[in-house]
C-alpha cells in the first residue's frame, strides 16, 4: 500500500535559462576586467615613473627627459613627459598628471576612465 502525505518537497536548484543569465552576466564582468587591468597597470606604471623622474634630475627638461626614458622602458603610451605638470616650490618638486582613457567595450558602448596621480604627499 502506498502511502500519499501532505508533505510535498520543493525543487531546488538553477534553470537553464538562469543559468545562461548568470554567465552572461560573469562573461560580461570578466570582459570589463581584462579592458581594465592593462589600463591600470600602465597608471601604477606612470606613478612609478614620476617618482623615479623626480629624483633623476632638477628642472624641468631633465625630469621630462628622465619620464621619457622611464616610459619606454615601461611601455607607456599614455602621456609623456610634455604632459607633465611641473612644480617647484622651495626645493621641494611636485609632479603630477591626469589623462582620459577610453576603452571600446561593444560597438558604440564605451567605458570612459579618468586617472589623475600626483608625488604630492597626502595630508
Amino acid at each position: 500500500m502506498i502511502r500519499i502525505s501532505g508533505y510535498t518537497r520543493k525543487q531546488q536548484g538553477i534553470t537553464l535559462f538562469g543559468l545562461i543569465v548568470w554567465l552572461a552576466i560573469l562573461g560580461f564582468i570578466g570582459v570589463v576586467a581584462a579592458k581594465v587591468t592593462p589600463t591600470t597597470i600602465e597608471y601604477f606604471s606612470i606613478k612609478k615613473a614620476i617618482a623615479s623622474a623626480r629624483t633623476a634630475g632638477t628642472t624641468v627638461q631633465e625630469i621630462q627627459n628622465a619620464f621619457n626614458k622611464q616610459a619606454e622602458v615601461g611601455y607607456i603610451d599614455a602621456i609623456a613627459g610634455k604632459d607633465l605638470d611641473i612644480t617647484k616650490n622651495g626645493d621641494d618638486i611636485q609632479i603630477s598628471f591626469a589623462y582620459e582613457k577610453k576603452i571600446p567595450l561593444a560597438g558604440p558602448v564605451s567605458l570612459l576612465i579618468n586617472y589623475a596621480g600626483s608625488t604630492a604627499k597626502n595630508p
